[in-house]
């Protein structure tokens, strides 16, 4: 009998934080880490529409060093140089992200631009993740030259996308409209903090729209040729959790325990990516309809998810019934079960919906050969024509 045989990779993180409210696990974190110079990188309406930025910041007390605010969606390159200068400028020995995935990041790549003394936008193309004409990963930051950071980043995360657990970050270039990944192993946080009273302040459009980008983690998991029971598990576990928390916060947006719920789902969607599950053309098709489309991170997968499953389903229908089982319906098609999930949910069901028109179709396409995962999806990818029929199912 020939045994499964694989590797599952561990992050930098240290810690997960959860339950307790932010303020308070966050001065704690600083002085335990010893940091006497933090640096608070904040989502724009958390800092000027709620007290809980002054709350964390009276917290640190004589820790806090700086605040920068207003990450664009995407992580443009200026805001990321922006956030860089500012951490030189006031010698931060500590990032702390609090807020979606943008500013997340934001924060996990700032310390890298410091080590490698990057000051400009056009500086950054030197660290992000190439892909070569032959689908090859191509990752500066395992390069002789590469410096890895000397501080490290906490990330309190307000909505579900899930980034915050990865060592992996994106920023957008804007002259050509393509995201673009950035890897090291440090740049996983040392530390997180799961607080649901902070979540409460999140719109609803990017809780759910979240929530589903995180279900897309779990989908594609079980979907991959290339996972393991260890991931598999984890990924039907994260399912439960977040078509229950999501719904019960649908019907109460003031459930606790069920946004707690969601993110601990989160928490265990991301580990088999981490732990070298690699997505699919749900993910891939995701990463470039944000940067190019400027289409939500959440709604790409709203608008994606239940058709890549379809595409895929004549390759992988065995292993998409444990799709329909974590959803409780195991002889009903994962593609029909998630997208009457996401309609109830009141998100977007198609590319029409969030913008994205077929004279698109091809750009994206030829982008998403570039992408991380433009090769790893279940069902062969040929070619750009592979992602523009999936395109078109979903227009």
């Amino acid at each position: 009998m020939t045994l499964t045989a694989g590797t599952v990779i561990l992050t930098a993180t240290e810690r997960v934080i959860f339950g307790q409210p932010a303020a308070e696990a966050l001065a704690a974190e600083a002085a335990l880490l010893g940091a006497e110079r933090v640096m608070l990188i904040t989502s724009r309406s958390l800092r000027e529409n709620t007290d809980e930025i002054s709350r964390i910041e009276a917290a640190l007390g004589a820790r806090h060093a700086a605040t920068f605010s207003g990450v664009a969606p995407h992580g443009p390159r200026s805001d990321v140089i922006a956030a860089t200068d500012m951490a030189r400028e006031c010698r931060a020995d500590l990032i702390v992200s609090i807020g979606g995935g943008s500013v997340t990041d934001c924060a996990k790549i700032v310390p890298i631009c410091l080590s490698n003394d990057v000051c400009t936008t056009a500086d950054m193309g030197r660290l992000h993740i190439q892909v070569n004409a032959e689908g090859q990963l191509i990752n500066p930051t395992a390069l002789p030259d590469f410096r890895p950071q000397s501080i490290r980043t906490i990330c309190v995360p307000t909505t579900l996308s899930g980034g915050e657990f990865n060592p992996l970050s994106g920023a957008t270039d804007r002259e050509t409209g393509h995201k673009q990944g950035y890897e090291h192993r440090l740049m996983a946080p040392v530390s997180l903090i799961l607080d649901p009273a902070l979540t409460r302040h999140t719109p609803e459009w990017l809780w759910f729209s979240t929530g589903v980008r995180s279900l897309d983690h779990a989908i594609e998991t079980l979907q991959s040729f290339r996972s393991n029971d260890y991931c598999d598990g984890l990924a039907e576990s994260a399912l439960r959790l977040l078509t229950e928390g999501l719904s019960r916060v649908k019907a109460d947006p003031n459930d606790l325990e069920a946004r707690l719920k969601c993110q601990i789902g989160v928490w265990q969607s991301m580990l088999p990516i981490i732990g070298g599950v690699p997505m699919g053309a749900s993910h891939a098709i995701g990463h470039v309809l944000g940067g190019l489309c400027d289409v939500p991170h959440g709604y790409t997968s709203c608008v994606m998810s239940p058709f890549v499953l379809r595409w895929n389903a004549e390759v992988n229908g065995e292993r998409q019934k444990r799709i329909s089982a974590a959803f409780g319906a195991p002889g009903t098609p994962a593609g029909d079960l998630v997208c009457d999930f996401i309609s109830s949910l009141g998100m977007p069901r198609s590319l029409s919906a969030v913008g994205v028109t077929p004279d698109r179709f091809a750009q994206i396409a030829e982008y998403t050969m570039q992408d991380i995962w433009g090769r790893t999806n279940p069902r062969e990818i040929t070619g750009p024509q592979d992602f523009v029929r999936i395109l078109e199912t979903a227009a």
